[in-house]
């Protein structure tokens, strides 16, 4: 896979107190929906989300930003010798994703962004 970007996503138990505090430190907030913001700043991004559950890891999620995503299924599912659960390709209006977890629960966000 040739990867562009990889951005984390951090969970928060108060989305709204937290995008505050972002913004009081000169990021900017670009709300995605009730749940979820991007915080940025120049080159960096990252998303803030509402959970109740911080601190597990089924709460642990990264973007990794890719420019072919069927190549990067095509890697997920050569994959063997371990226990591999991911969701197909679905299509939004931002571009294209892939679900995959890692062998600790933690979650991808495997994406080629529209253009």
């Amino acid at each position: 896979m040739n990867s562009l970007d990889i951005r984390p996503f951090i969970p928060v138990k108060e989305l709204n107190v937290s995008k505050a505090f972002y913004e009081a430190l000169g990021f900017e907030s670009d709300d995605t929906n009730d749940e979820m913001t991007i915080i940025s700043n120049g080159t960096c991004t990252f998303f803030l989300y509402q959970t109740v559950d911080i601190g597990t890891e089924a709460n642990l999620m990264f973007q990794l930003i890719l420019p072919d995503i069927q190549a990067a299924l095509n890697s997920i599912q050569k994959v063997q010798n371990t226990d591999i659960r991911y969701e197909p390709i679905k299509e939004a209006h931002w571009g294209k994703i892939i679900y995959l977890w890692g062998p600790s629960g933690e979650m991808w966000h495997i994406t080629e962004l529209a253009t």
